[in-house]
């Protein structure tokens, strides 16, 4: 299964009973970058992210997958998507939840699990029901259902929402090791993350210079960054039954 190289939105244009939401989004993604998306409410950031994750169909104009091309199975076989929501199902643990996705992907048995539990420092908590874990604690959970499959698009709607600082810094690493390897990182920001990726700057100038400044600097001030690409190791990839590796019943919030 080919990675998704580069997302290329013309003229789209999202309208909502009858009233327009986007209006004629004409960019470009392309692998190996951070991208941030912000706005004031009601600007259309989520529905951008949702087009992007297929969730949402245009009114008008095209969105275009390279070398990938329409087919939405193959699409969604390469997003990884973190909602605002988490998403998670309460009465599963934090295993069950990521290894729920991963068996979704062909992944095998606790391989995908290990090495995102790694990444977000979930082996504390991870054989807890999701519903007693903290807002932060489920945020981890959700970022790590995202990454399990080693996907070539990130989507992610608030990833800091409820991080500690050493969680934002966690995620400043991840999303830079994300970037390092090819992936294409879109991010939708408010006021909250703002502040979260301004004091995990902060954290990283009072411990002085470090590898972490210029991600975190990008993150706190919305700048885009390049990386080169590097393929990963990649397990056998199924259609999931819907976007972000969840299966088709709703879960909780």
């Amino acid at each position: 299964m080919p990675r998704i190289e580069s997302i290329d939105v013309h003229a789209v244009t999202r309208a909502f009973g009858g009233r327009p939401v986007l209006r004629g989004v004409t960019t470009r993604f392309v692998l190996g970058t951070i991208t941030f998306v912000e706005g004031p409410n009601g600007a259309g950031k989520s529905t951008l992210l949702g087009i992007l994750g297929t969730a949402l169909t245009p009114t008008s104009g095209t969105v275009r997958y390279a070398p990938v091309g329409d087919i939405i199975e193959a699409v969604r076989c390469e997003l990884g998507w973190l909602s605002h929501e988490t998403r998670t199902y309460r009465e599963l643990s934090g295993r069950e939840n990521v290894e729920l996705a991963a068996r979704l992907r062909g992944i095998a048995h606790g391989e995908g699990f290990s090495r995102v539990a790694a990444l977000l420092g979930l082996d504390q908590f991870a054989d807890q029901p999701v519903g007693t874990l903290s807002r932060g604690q489920r945020q981890r959970v959700a970022l790590a259902r995202a990454l399990v499959h080693e996907p070539s698009v990130l989507l992610l709607d608030e990833p800091l929402t409820g991080l500690d600082g050493e969680s934002v810094d966690r995620v400043a690493q991840l999303l830079a090791a994300e970037r390092d390897r090819g992936a294409i990182v879109n991010r939708r920001l408010r006021g909250a993350s703002r502040r979260a990726a301004h004091q995990a700057r902060a954290r990283e100038d009072r411990r002085g210079p470090g590898r972490l400044a210029p991600l975190l600097e990008s993150l706190a001030e919305g700048i885009s960054a390049r990386a080169h690409r590097q393929e990963p190791r990649r397990g056998r990839c199924e259609a999931p039954a819907s976007v972000g590796g969840a299966p088709t019943r709703r879960p909780a919030a």
